[in-house]
C-alpha cells in the first residue's frame, strides 16, 4: 500500500524543494535527503481548513508514536511546518496556516505528441 502512494515530490513539487531547504537550514541533512522520497499515505482529516497536513506512513490516528520520536519544527515564511519521524523517518507532515499547496500540474494530453509530431 505505502508504495503505491504518490509521491510528495510528483504532486506537491515546490513543498518537497521548501522542506529540502528548511531542514538544511536547521542542520538535519540527512532528514533533508528523505524528504526526496516521501509519499502521501493519508490525508489528516481533522477537516479544518488552515490545515494541507498528512501523513507519509502508515500509523493509527490517535494513537502514541513512542520510543524514537521526536519533533522538528521548520521555518516557513508563513505558516507552520512541523515534523514528526521516528528512528530518523519522517512520518507525518503538518502543515498549518500555510499558503495552498499547489499540484504539479499534469501535461494536457495530446501536448507532447503534438511536439514530437512538429519536430
Amino acid at each position: 500500500m505505502e508504495h503505491d502512494a504518490p509521491l510528495v515530490r510528483e504532486v506537491f513539487p515546490e513543498l518537497t524543494s521548501e522542506l529540502v531547504k528548511l531542514l538544511d537550514a536547521e542542520g538535519e541533512h540527512e532528514l533533508a535527503i528523505c524528504a526526496h522520497d516521501l509519499r502521501i499515505v493519508a490525508d489528516c482529516g481533522c477537516g479544518d481548513d488552515s490545515c494541507q497536513s498528512f501523513r507519509t506512513h502508515p500509523h493509527p490516528p490517535g494513537t502514541p508514536y513512542g520510543p524514537g520520536h521526536r519533533n522538528v519544527p521548520l521555518l516557513p515564511e508563513r505558516g507552520m511546518l512541523i515534523l514528526d519521524v521516528v528512528d530518523d523517518r519522517i512520518v507525518y507532515v503538518e502543515i498549518l496556516d500555510h499558503p495552498p499547496l499547489r499540484r504539479a500540474s499534469p501535461e494536457p494530453a495530446g501536448r507532447a505528441e503534438a511536439e514530437h509530431a512538429e519536430m
